[in-house]
């Protein structure tokens, strides 16, 4: 049974940090290119950042640049997203998903799972 469980989310105050985790299982987890995304409420999800299969090559969209870092451990088939100096507009669920190629990073529809999601909200 393929799952990805997403975990680490809460509330944090503007500034802080959080390290979301995202755990795979029935599916060989480097044969797929990794990604997070979030959605906040009223608005569409949209891509965080993605990290190729064996890990050598990221993305991290313009927004979160220099803030967020998206990694991953094939051993433990597990992928990271640490996220610092946290801003209010980053409140949303994020939710990690795996896709087979890597010029479809950016295609909800040809991704093949994904998580259920978990909360991050930054607020004082």
């Amino acid at each position: 049974q393929v799952q990805l469980v997403e975990s680490g989310g809460g509330l944090v105050q503007p500034g802080g940090s959080l390290r979301l985790s995202c755990a795979a299982s029935g599916f060989t987890l480097k044969t797929y290119h990794m990604a997070w995304f979030r959605q906040a409420p009223g608005k569409e999800r949209e891509l965080v950042a993605a990290v190729e299969n064996y890990g050598i090559g990221t993305l991290h969209v313009d927004s979160v640049k220099g803030r967020f870092t998206i990694s991953r451990d094939n051993v433990k088939n597990t992928i990271y997203l640490q996220m610092n100096s946290l801003k209010p507009e980053d409140t949303a669920v994020y939710y990690c998903g795996a896709v087979r190629t890597w010029s479809d990073i950016r295609t909800m529809k040809n991704y093949d799972y994904w998580g259920l999601g978990t909360q991050v909200t930054v607020s004082s």
